[in-house]
């Protein structure tokens, strides 16, 4: 469906999608469950939701309209840039509440990302980054016991491998156990209950004793071309709010995929982040398979763009969005990058 909608009918219901997001996630901290120690979906019988997957989609759609709406102001800090940070601020406080600090971590980077696209000063975003990642580390990393443990475990996983430590040192065991070209699909043993979550957050630890490092490369791959080919979608887009709400939906992607991967291959502390269209998963394998459908219908309604590197599309759309607000043509900027 997200595929065949024109991209522009969502603006009719950014505000109350946005509504409900917010909504949602104050719901579910007092009628949802506690899974892990964790308060994230609502179930009903066999089935469940988590809001926090609404919520990504939302907040991109919103921050999209925003700063397309906003595009003389964006560099004046209380009209282009408080607004933004005000409501990404309070969706991050709710995800940190379930507690979700991976989610929030991508929602907060990529809506950083979406501001710095749209023209915003890079002093601003700086001084956010500096003002929050102190606190963040102060009071949600080493304030929490548990999170604490992760950070040790990810530092010395074979001292803490019977632990905290025991996914991390199940999943570089299956990853190690695959060589170069895997033992055979369907052929691993760490899925057999050894290796925790080995269907959802850890999946490509399965991938990669089962299909090898060239298995692990062919998904790194795809994704690499799913970011690069958002990107192009939202150097092309039509219009300023198609520009930011792709950059907004390939940024979602390509950063929770880099971290879902960065955990499982012992490169940063375990999160509970799925790794995108390959993870089990209801609500956020739909949502993520409704967002990609967005993202090309965008790309559908641009003409197909001239080819370029991942760093030359990335430097477009800023450029794009500099001159879109200084009224100049589309055209000129892209001889202007090249």
């Amino acid at each position: 469906m997200g595929c065949r909608l024109d991209y522009s009918i969502y603006r009719r219901f950014t505000y109350p999608l946005l509504f409900v997001s917010v909504a949602l996630l104050a719901l579910v901290l007092k009628l949802g469950p506690a899974i892990n120690g964790a308060v994230r979906w609502f179930r009903l019988g066999p089935l469940s939701f988590q809001p926090s997957e609404l919520a990504k989609f939302a907040l991109a759609l919103y921050l999209a309209v925003l700063l397309a709406r906003k595009a003389e102001k964006v560099r004046d800090f209380s009209m282009g840039f408080l607004p933004p940070l005000i409501m990404t601020g309070v969706f991050l406080g709710l995800l940190l509440k379930q507690p979700d600090l991976g989610t929030a971590v991508i929602i907060g980077v990529t809506a950083l990302g979406m501001m710095f696209v749209a023209g915003t000063r890079t002093s601003y975003i700086l001084l956010a980054v500096l003002l929050a990642a102190p606190v963040g580390w102060k009071v949600f990393i080493t304030g929490e016991s548990w999170r604490m443990k992760r950070l040790l475990a990810f530092l010395y996983p074979w001292q803490y491998r019977r632990d905290t430590g025991y996914q991390l040192y199940e999943s570089l065991i299956s990853v190690g156990s695959g060589g170069i070209f895997g033992q055979g699909l369907g052929q691993g043993h760490q899925k057999l209950f050894f290796l925790p979550e080995a269907h959802t957050d850890f999946i490509l630890a399965v991938v990669g004793e089962e299909l090898g490092l060239l298995g692990i490369l062919a998904v790194l791959g795809a994704f690499v071309l799913l970011v690069w080919r958002g990107l192009r979608a939202s150097m092309h887009a039509r219009d300023p709010y198609g520009c930011y709400l792709a950059f907004g939906i390939t940024g979602l992607f390509g950063l929770q995929a880099l971290v879902n991967m960065c955990v499982v291959l012992g490169l940063l502390p375990t999160k509970g982040l799925p790794l995108p269209f390959v993870s089990y998963g209801g609500t956020a394998l739909v949502m993520s398979l409704f967002m990609a459908g967005v993202l090309a219908n965008i790309s559908a309604r641009a003409p197909e763009p001239a080819r370029m590197s991942l760093w030359q599309s990335l430097r477009t759309v800023r450029a794009r969005s500099k001159n879109r607000r200084h009224g100049a043509a589309d055209v000129e900027v892209v001889v202007e990058v090249r």
